[in-house]
């Protein structure tokens, strides 16, 4: 486990080395949202989204705030009595993805592997005790780091073991998802398990304490 010194001048590489990334043509005009507004490193729980969006934290530099999604994603947070602090936020791709035309668009294949390494280091960095994928290109990403068969429609909110951590997928907080795939109480109950997995994840961490 690196100190506290080591992991904050880490952090601060990878941020830097994050701002200089010229990977994907299509987002060589954006800047990556990652930096101390995406939560504490030091967080057990670690959130992962798809993308910036373009009216969101591609503007506000703070991951899911500033649209609908972020009011969606807050909201529920605090129904199981989480805040920022408590958390650390990133994304499969870390720079907004648009379309022609200037609209948000899915990242493609080689964005999100070209991301899949400030990704890995993310993960390694804060070392979280619980990771939850917030939709299925969340969840899809991580098969990069360390394969797995898991897919949103059949494994969302159910607890899993990914890389030696505790994995809950779940849903998108967009407005368009809450419209026609996940309404608010069925999100509101996933939360709930997202819930149970971090009581979960802490119970395990105390008996490898009380082992040591």
């Amino acid at each position: 486990m690196p100190t506290r010194e080591s992991q904050q001048t880490r952090f601060k590489r990878i941020v830097m080395e994050a701002a200089a990334c010229a990977r994907c043509p299509a987002m060589c005009e954006r800047t990556a949202v990652l930096s101390e507004l995406n939560g504490s490193i030091s967080a057990r729980i670690l959130f992962i989204g798809e993308a910036p969006g373009r009216k969101g934290a591609d503007q506000t530099r703070v991951p899911f705030s500033g649209d609908q999604s972020g009011k969606n994603f807050d909201r529920f947070l605090a129904s199981i009595g989480l805040s920022r602090g408590d958390i650390f936020i990133t994304s499969a791709a870390m720079c907004n993805p648009r379309s022609e035309s200037g609209t948000n668009r899915k990242p493609n294949r080689s964005e999100i592997v070209n991301c899949s390494y400030f990704l890995r280091q993310i993960i390694e960095l804060v070392d979280p005790e619980l990771i939850v994928t917030l939709g299925s290109v969340a969840l899809d990403a991580l098969k990069l780091l360390e394969p797995h068969q898991l897919s949103l429609k059949a494994s969302a909110a159910e607890i899993h073991r990914w890389n030696g951590r505790v994995l809950v997928p779940i849903y998108h907080p967009s407005p368009q998802v809450l419209a026609s795939h996940r309404r608010e109480q069925e999100q509101l109950s996933d939360y709930k398990v997202v819930a149970e997995a971090i009581d979960r994840a802490k119970c395990e961490m105390n008996k490898r304490g009380f082992a040591a």
